[in-house]
Parts: structure tokens; C-alpha cells; sequence
């Protein structure tokens, strides 16, 4: 069995609640701190396929980083996924994959689903 990961920030409290349930639940799991170790292009694009999502999908339009690179701007699939990389903090947390599965923990029960 594939080891569940979650790509988590610390310093958001969604990520910390989704990461409580996983550690409840007694489940075995990979912590990746995206900012510190940004997933590379084909780990984020894989991430997204199993998410069901478009990458746009996944961008935290809150973020200074999108306000002040992207907004407005009207980027194909792979420009999101490049820009997700480049800048990390434009990524949706936490995001939970456990095999062919992935769920995005907002909110954190969310992550019930594939546990």
C-alpha cells in the first residue's frame, strides 16, 4: 500500500485540522511542506488529475503572489501548473493524496472521504 501524503503548511490552520484527522484516524503518512520543497511540474500535474480539477482550480486568488503576477490574465493548463511552481503560495491547502485519490482538506473533514 502507497504511503497517504499531505501537502501541508503549517502555518495555515486548515492544513493543521486536516492533518489532526489523518493523525486520528492512525493512518501512516508523508508530510511536504510545498513551500519549503515546491512539487515539481509532473508531481503537481499529477496531483491535480487526481484531484479532478483544472489547475486553475487549485489557485489561491487571495494570494499577493496572484494579485500581483496573474490576475486578469487568462493562462492555458500547463502556464497554471508552471506558476504553481514558480510560486508556491498560489497552491490550494492542504491537498491529501492516498493512491489514486486525492481530496483537497476545505474544509478538513473533506479528507474523511478517503480515509
Amino acid at each position: 500500500m502507497q504511503m497517504m501524503t499531505i501537502y501541508h503548511n503549517p502555518r495555515c490552520s486548515k492544513s493543521r485540522q486536516t492533518l489532526g484527522l489523518i493523525e486520528e484516524k492512525g493512518r501512516d503518512f508523508i508530510v511536504k511542506e510545498y513551500l519549503k520543497t515546491p512539487p515539481s511540474k509532473e508531481e503537481l500535474k499529477e496531483v491535480i488529475n487526481l484531484l479532478g480539477i483544472k489547475p486553475v482550480d487549485l489557485i489561491r486568488k487571495g494570494e499577493a503572489d496572484f494579485k500581483e503576477n496573474f490576475k486578469g490574465k487568462d493562462l492555458s493548463d500547463d502556464e497554471w501548473v508552471e506558476a504553481m511552481v514558480n510560486y508556491p503560495k498560489l497552491i490550494e491547502r492542504p491537498i491529501v493524496v492516498d493512491g489514486d485519490k486525492a481530496v483537497l482538506g476545505r474544509p478538513p473533514e473533506n479528507v474523511l472521504s478517503i480515509l
